[in-house]
């Protein structure tokens, strides 16, 4: 889920920025958008304008991610989806079986796009604006490194993803954390612009607004991650009922060996442990983790 979350909070930062900074300019030069816009010395801030503003931006932003979620993570990783129909090697052939399995047993209408995508990693992701739309994808590290039995728990676990709507619970979340990131990223912009000198302030606002709502998201991506974390617990149990729990554990230990022997030799880029988030760093690196202790995941396991 890792990796499906730093793309959908990306693009999310991208696209309300951008949408920010044309409105701004916008309504700086049309005067359009009340004193909340222009933040002229003397005149008061119009909240309920300003939380209405917030959020349409805050949720447009969120949606629009949603919606582009499966493209950019077919565009970016690279993904070969494979054609259920087509023809297909047998290891294509048996990740679209297991997909396609473990998405009937999870009661889900309609299968998921299945895919592989040439990276060493040892990884997988789902994504996807509904359950209609998913995308199941898996990396061909991780076909290459696991056995059948943890293969099968990696893709139960994202199929429990599909099937909890966690893209969609996850759009809503960050939809909010966005409102709140757009209001009070103008509120202290205005503020801060009415400290130049009136000719100043409109670029001064426009730049400050900037400035706060990257700062802000990124401090709302910390919310995030922490419901991502609360989320792949559940998808642990999800993935336990579907291939059971004796497979998801197995396939979080292949997991942990897998970063023990990556961490063991040193590597300079470490971007595959880093993408499952299973670095085990401490201190404020953990409060951006979208994955919880590998661990403690297991032990949640064998509990049950």
């Amino acid at each position: 889920m890792g990796k499906r979350i730093m793309l959908f909070v990306l693009t999310n930062i991208l696209v309300m920025t951008t949408i920010v900074i044309v409105w701004s300019i916008i309504t700086t030069f049309t005067d359009i958008g009340g004193s909340f816009q222009t933040g002229e010395p003397g005149i008061g801030i119009d909240f309920v304008a300003l939380g209405v503003f917030s959020l349409i931006v805050g949720f447009a932003g969120s949606f629009i991610s949603l919606a582009m979620s499966r493209w950019i993570a077919k565009m970016m990783m690279k993904v070969k989806v494979l054609d259920p129909n087509g023809q297909l090697t047998a290891q294509e052939r048996d990740v679209v079986e297991k997909v396609h399995r473990f998405s009937r047993a999870a009661g889900l209408r309609h299968m998921p796009q299945v895919g592989i995508y040439p990276s060493p990693e040892v990884n997988a992701f789902a994504t996807g604006p509904s359950k209609k739309r998913s995308l199941v994808a898996v990396s061909q590290g991780l076909l290459n490194s696991m056995d059948d039995d943890a293969v099968e728990g990696v893709i139960a676990h994202e199929v429990a993803h599909v099937s909890n709507g966690d893209m969609v619970t996850m759009t809503l979340l960050q939809g909010v954390v966005n409102t709140f990131v757009v209001f009070f990223s103008r509120i202290v912009a205005i503020l801060v612009s009415r400290l130049v000198r009136s000719e100043l302030q409109w670029i001064v606002q426009i730049a400050a607004i900037i400035v706060f709502q990257i700062l802000f998201s990124i401090l709302g991506s910390m919310v995030v991650s922490a419901y991502s974390r609360h989320r792949e617990f559940h998808a642990d149990r999800g993935g336990g009922d579907l291939a059971g729990n004796d497979k998801m554990a197995h396939a979080l230990r292949s997991l942990k060996s897998y970063a023990n022997r990556a961490q063991a030799k040193n590597y300079t880029d470490d971007s595959a442990v880093q993408t499952m988030k299973i670095n085990g760093k401490g201190g404020m690196a953990k409060f951006f983790s979208t994955h919880p202790d590998l661990d403690e995941r297991i032990a949640r396991l064998e509990r049950r």
